[in-house]
């Protein structure tokens, strides 16, 4: 690095000395927010549609800004400087308000859109909706609606943000093709490929709107609407269908054997695409006590069960008509389900709580898909992350980053592979590693080490 790459660097060696190219790139990301905050606040007498472009594109110029104006002149390497000391990321004030903001937005989302302006079929949009009704006419010939609203953002989020995490971890290439993996999956299957379908298409309601075209991420597969209009919807529908199916029961196992969980869950998955890129300021958040992990087993694996019980229930009814058996009605559970696991769960407090509990707070307690995938990985998958102990200095870095909540410092300590049902194979542990300890491979399972509790020492399984 020059002498002058020095002098920058330690003349800004925490985020709370901000140089005058920061506070213009932060001045510019403000302007664009402050656009959207008009349009939602305004009311009807602001033409709403004229703020969209200059908001989004000032927001990605800032933030663009900001993240090169932040690390190009410091040197390859991770950079956390004052990440347990800022409010924001320490669950400070700012953390605290932070998330109620995100909770409250998530809350309006699912339950209030006419909050946010969404006026509903045959009714002109108002507020922030009403914002993006040119880019919602643009791709797929009709008005927005919440849901538009959020995927643009959403996307916006990982693009912005995804090029500060390529940014701050460019010493890595893993984490710099897993990041463009993420943010290409979002950007191409998750919002624009299923918006310009279902332009094309509007007349077919069983179109999945993003890449979760597979049980039981995609919860509501199974049930007699989304059937019928699948089995009713020609060849197209069909492919829906049995591609579901196929992906459920043939390739993602194929796929988590070869490469375990993380080929979905830290490579293509939109909710882990956001934790990762977006939520990368709060992985330290992340418990990584006894009790929490007693705690993630037990939730997760509850609602695996439940999802499988209320898709049993649903095809059921499906099959024979009764939506009665005994006290339960199928109806009434898979309501309940979708309520509180798929909108309250995985929506409010899955991203909501980001600033309070760490980024994956759905992937680690909640998601049934993560579930199964982590059984399948620890059970019978090739991946792992193998260890070298004896070079393991106990600084604790990678647990402090493992957003799933994983001690890999004690793994680490005793030369032992981390085969965990949770690790989403993110690799941070790895990249934050000063000694190189740490290693994401593929490879035989009966060459995996363990450690064995009997002795202290360890043991080859064979």
């Amino acid at each position: 690095m020059s002498q002058k790459d020095q002098s920058l660097s330690l003349a800004n060696p925490h985020p709370h000395n901000l140089s005058a190219s920061q506070k213009l790139a932060l001045a510019v990301t403000g302007i664009g927010l402050l656009l959207l905050f008009i349009a939602w606040f305004g009311g009807s007498a602001i033409q709403t549609t004229a703020f969209l472009w200059p908001s989004l594109i000032l927001t990605a110029i800032g933030g663009v800004w900001y993240t090169l104006s932040t690390y190009r002149h410091l040197p390859e390497g991770i950079k956390n400087n004052g990440v347990f000391t800022a409010s924001l990321t320490s669950r400070g004030a700012l953390g605290w308000i932070a998330g109620i903001v995100l909770t409250g937005f998530y809350v309006c989302l699912y339950w209030y859109p006419h909050l946010l302006g969404f006026s509903g079929e045959g009714t002109a949009n108002t507020g922030l909706v009403q914002m993006f009704d040119p880019l919602s006419q643009m791709l797929k010939g009709k008005a927005a609606s919440q849901w538009f609203v959020y995927g643009t953002l959403y996307t916006l989020a990982i693009l912005v943000m995804g090029f500060k995490f390529i940014w701050k971890y460019r010493h890595n290439r893993y984490q710099v093709l897993r990041t463009i993996s993420v943010m290409f999956f979002q950007t191409a299957f998750a919002f624009l490929i299923p918006e310009l379908l279902e332009g094309l298409n509007s007349d077919k309601a069983y179109f999945a709107k993003d890449i979760k075209n597979m049980w039981p991420l995609n919860y509501y597969f199974y049930e007699d609407w989304h059937l019928n209009n699948m089995l009713n919807g020609g060849s197209l529908g069909m492919f829906m269908l049995v591609s579901g199916i196929l992906m459920t029961l043939v390739i993602s196992p194929i796929l988590t054997y070869f490469y375990g969980k993380r080929w979905y869950c830290s490579w293509v998955c939109g909710c882990g695409g956001l934790a990762e890129t977006a939520g990368d300021p709060f992985r330290q958040l992340s418990d990584k006590s006894l009790r929490a992990w007693r705690i993630e087993r037990i939730l997760i694996y509850a609602i695996l069960v439940l999802i499988v019980v209320v898709t049993a229930l649903v095809l059921y009814t499906y099959f024979t008509g009764n939506a009665q058996i005994g006290p339960i009605n199928t109806y009434s559970l898979r309501s309940m389900y979708g309520f509180w696991i798929g909108a309250a769960f995985s929506g409010v407090i899955g991203v909501g709580f980001y600033p309070i509990m760490g980024s994956r707070v759905w992937c680690r307690f909640g998601c049934p898909m993560a579930a199964i995938l982590g059984i399948q990985q620890k059970f019978f998958s090739r991946f792992r992350i193998t260890t070298n102990g004896a070079q393991c200095i106990s600084c604790g870095n990678c647990s402090t980053y493992c957003e799933m909540g994983i001690d890999v410092r004690h793994y680490a300590q005793r030369g032992q592979d981390i085969v965990r049902a949770s690790c989403v194979g993110c690799g941070i542990c790895a990249a934050v590693c000063p000694r190189g300890v740490l290693k994401l491979e593929n490879g035989p399972q009966e060459s995996r080490k363990v450690f064995d509790l009997t002795d202290g020492g360890i043991k080859v399984n064979v």
